[in-house]
């Protein structure tokens, strides 16, 4: 099984152990998000941005999604959880370490975060869907009911209908996970300065005051 190509961006504040770990979505690549860092202005934060294991068109894919989709998200998420293993032996524990996804990595993100063992800082998914989230609740960690999470979505969202998504997260909601759901009236993208105020904000809040 392959390893995860990665872009690490350290944290301006020397010796920070907090990490960001960021999941593109279908076709895009980690180049698709070196701005981050600089936007969400988080000194204390390192990043580690992740490509895809398959090749699609230009850029990257976590799973194929024109046919069964099942076996791609599961070859990922084993290859983010032994990325998130050499993390760990790195020195960024879970409970500093943020998990980030949009669209195909929001997915990814929910099926991850969701199954893991421990507690992350916060998981935080951007206009993506879970069809499969039965599955996701019924293998679960223990962990999972404590989890921060935060979900976003557009109410214009041309590919992935808002109806549709609405049900999934909220199907969460009401087994216990502790989603907070914000609907923006955007399209499959990221609401500008408002969106990346509230990441911003759940962010620090995911960190205990020093």
């Amino acid at each position: 099984m392959p390893t995860l190509q990665t872009e690490f961006i350290p944290a301006q504040v020397a010796g920070s152990r907090r990490l960001m770990v960021v999941l593109h979505g279908l076709g895009d690549s980690s180049a698709g998000y070196r701005w981050m860092p600089e936007e969400m202005n988080l000194p204390w934060m390192n990043w580690q941005l992740v490509n895809a294991p398959d090749f699609y068109y230009g850029g990257y894919s976590w799973f194929d999604i024109q046919g069964n989709m099942r076996p791609g998200i599961d070859r990922s998420r084993a290859l983010l959880v032994e990325l998130l293993t050499d993390n760990l032996a790195r020195g960024f524990k879970t409970a500093d370490t943020v998990l980030f996804g949009f669209s195909q990595g929001c997915l990814m993100t929910l099926e991850t975060g969701l199954r893991y063992p421990e507690r992350f800082a916060a998981l935080i998914g951007i206009s993506g869907f879970l069809p499969d989230y039965e599955k996701v609740l019924a293998e679960a960690s223990s962990a999972a009911r404590s989890q921060r999470i935060l979900v976003t979505h557009g109410t214009k969202d041309p590919l992935l209908p808002f109806s549709r998504v609405k049900e999934e997260m909220m199907a969460l909601k009401s087994s216990g996970i502790q989603v907070q759901w914000v609907e923006y009236p955007k399209a499959h993208t990221i609401h500008g300065a408002e969106e990346l105020a509230l990441l911003r904000q759940f962010i620090v809040e995911s960190y205990p005051a020093k």
